[in-house]
């Protein structure tokens, strides 16, 4: 009876320690797919990271190319082609200076973007000009409109004082207090190119004026299909 009672002990042992084994083996494969998922998350990370930043260098040397360019600055309404419709390369306003960025940049086409945006989501866009419909020769040329379909982009930055404006960066303003908007692109430390009367140029001061808006628009090329 006592030879029994101790092989009985003996077994009960064995399947304890057979057990702690067995749990020890899936708490260590736990943790190493924990690691796994860690360095996947991680080299993720860096290649998103590296692509923003090739992205941002594109846009960087696509606004200092316009700077090379003469135009004078022209608010008229013009009838443009559909999609990848211009005004003359002769002339333009601020927001030209961010659609041909980003079209010699990135073959992004905002005019595209923007008005299939707008036709699809017209009530959420601002209604300063009494328009009752989408308009394809002016809704991508308006800052309030490319202020709208950035933030509904995902694109939107917080504007405050610590606010860091990075290369390929982009910044509206309201220039009088009164909604007069303007908008540009950020090529360098407190440095951008923009398009106020006289042509594009390259200035300092991004703090110049009232800031209402920061954008990091680095949109995917097929999202221009969708």
């Amino acid at each position: 009876m006592g030879r029994e009672n101790h092989l009985s002990r003996n077994l009960k042992g064995l399947r304890s320690s057979k057990r702690r084994v067995i749990i020890m083996k899936y708490v260590a494969f736990a943790l190493f797919l924990i690691w796994v998922l860690v360095r996947i998350s991680s080299g993720q990370d860096s290649v998103a990271k590296n692509r923003s930043q090739v992205v941002a260098a594109m846009i960087v040397k696509a606004a200092e190319h316009r700077t090379t360019q003469s135009v004078r600055y022209d608010p008229a309404y013009v009838v443009l082609d559909y999609p990848g419709g211009d005004v003359p390369e002769e002339t333009g306003v601020c927001t030209d200076v961010v659609i041909r960025t980003y079209r010699e940049a990135l073959g992004v086409d905002l005019q595209k973007l923007v008005h299939e945006d707008m036709k699809r989501n017209f009530s959420v866009y601002p209604r300063n000009w009494g328009l009752k419909r989408a308009d394809k020769n002016i809704d991508h040329r308006r800052v309030p409109n490319l202020q709208k379909y950035f933030k509904r982009k995902g694109a939107e930055l917080p504007v405050t004082d610590d606010s860091k404006f990075l290369p390929g960066d982009l910044v509206t303003w309201d220039l009088n207090g009164n909604g007069l908007w303007h908008i540009g692109v950020v090529v360098a430390d407190d440095t951008f190119v923009h398009n106020i009367g006289g042509g594009p140029v390259r200035e300092k001061g991004i703090r110049a004026w009232e800031i209402v808006g920061h954008y990091r628009f680095h949109p995917a090329i097929e999202e221009q299909t969708d």
